[in-house]
C-alpha cells in the first residue's frame, strides 16, 4: 500500500488595509462569493463563534467543485486553522493555517501556510483577491449594492421552481433574453451562457455558474465574466410556500467597479445617482424580475390547465 507524500508550502502579501480588516475579511465565510474570485457559494454547516463548518463551491475553467471544511477562528491570534474534509477535487489543499501580521496602522501581511499531498491549484490567486476586496473596504458602502425584488404567486411552488430551474428554456419566454446554453455535468450545478438585449440594441453575453438546492426552494448563482458596470455578481432565488400559495424572491448583490462612480462623477452624477442607475440596469440584467412575473403567470396557467 503506497503512501502519498505530504508537501508544505507558505504563501505571503502585503495589504494596504488593516490587520483587523483583513482578518474580519477573512472569517467571513459567506460573503467569499462576492470578493473571492473562484468561490461561488458557501453554506455555514456549523458555527458557535470558534468552530466552524461550511461547504464551500468554488470554480475553476468554468466548473464548479465542492468541499467541505473545518475551521478554528483564533481572534486574539488573527488566525485561522483548517482543515478539509470530503474534497470531490484532489487539488484543494488538505489542511493549513491563514495568519494575519499588524505592519502598520494601514498595512499587514497575509499568510497562508498549507499541507497538501498532490497539486494545490494556485493559492497565490486567492491571496490577491483578498489583497483587493480589503484594500476596497474604505470604500465598500460605496461600491456595495444589494437588494431583493419578490413577488406572490397564488399557485404551488413546484412549477415555479421548474420555470426557474429550466433556464435553458427562458429564451422566446423572458423578454431580452435571446440564448441559454446550460451544462449541466453533475445534477444540480449549472454552467450557464446568456445572451441578452440591451436597451441600446446590443446584445451582451454572460457566462455564469448556478447551484441549485430543489428541497429548499433555492438556487444561487455567481456571474464568471466581468462587466463595465460591477466587478462582482451574485443572486439568489429562493422560494417561501405557505397554505395559499409561494413567495418568490430574487436577492441581488453586487460590487460596482470603481471607474463606474469616477465616470459618473465625471459626468456630473453624484454617488447615490449612480448607485440607482446601477440598480436599474442590475434589476432589468438577467431578467429577473420579468422572470419572476413570467414565472406568475406560467404557474397560474398550469393551475388552470390542471
Amino acid at each position: 500500500m503506497s503512501v502519498e507524500r505530504v508537501h508544505s508550502r507558505t504563501h505571503e502579501v502585503t495589504i494596504q488595509a488593516p490587520a483587523g480588516v483583513v482578518y474580519a475579511l477573512l472569517t467571513d465565510s459567506p460573503s467569499w462569493p462576492l470578493h473571492l474570485q473562484s468561490a461561488v457559494h458557501v453554506e455555514q454547516l456549523e458555527f458557535d463563534g470558534r468552530r466552524e463548518r461550511t461547504r464551500v463551491w468554488s470554480t475553476a475553467n468554468g466548473r464548479a467543485d465542492s468541499f467541505t471544511s473545518l475551521r478554528t477562528l483564533a481572534p486574539e491570534l488573527r488566525q485561522v486553522e483548517f482543515r478539509q474534509e470530503q474534497p470531490t477535487a484532489p487539488e484543494h489543499p488538505v489542511s493549513g493555517v491563514w495568519s494575519v501580521v499588524p505592519l502598520a496602522a494601514q498595512r499587514s501581511r497575509l499568510e497562508l501556510r498549507y499541507h497538501f499531498t498532490t497539486s494545490a491549484g494556485d493559492p497565490a490567486a486567492v491571496l490577491e483577491s483578498l489583497r483587493t476586496a480589503a484594500e476596497l473596504w474604505p470604500r465598500l458602502d460605496e461600491l456595495a449594492l444589494s437588494f431583493d425584488d419578490s413577488v406572490r404567486i397564488e399557485g404551488p411552488a413546484e412549477p415555479v421552481y421548474d420555470f426557474l430551474y429550466r433556464v435553458q428554456d427562458w429564451p422566446g419566454r423572458v423578454p431580452g433574453v435571446i440564448r441559454a446554453d446550460v451544462v449541466e455535468d453533475e445534477p444540480g450545478v449549472q454552467a450557464v451562457t446568456m445572451d441578452t438585449t440591451q436597451p441600446d440594441g446590443s446584445v451582451r453575453t454572460t457566462r455564469s455558474l448556478r447551484i441549485c438546492f430543489p428541497h429548499a426552494g433555492l438556487i444561487v448563482s455567481k456571474q464568471l465574466t466581468a462587466s463595465g458596470l460591477m466587478s462582482a455578481h451574485t443572486g439568489e432565488w429562493s422560494l417561501i410556500p405557505d397554505e395559499r400559495g409561494v413567495t418568490v424572491s430574487a436577492h441581488q448583490d453586487a460590487v460596482l467597479c470603481r471607474e463606474t462612480i469616477e465616470q459618473a462623477r465625471k459626468e456630473g452624477t453624484d454617488t447615490a445617482g449612480a448607485r440607482r442607475h446601477a440598480r436599474e440596469t442590475l434589476g432589468r440584467g438577467g431578467a429577473r424580475v420579468l422572470a419572476l412575473a413570467l414565472a406568475k403567470k406560467h404557474t397560474q396557467c398550469a393551475v388552470r390547465v390542471l
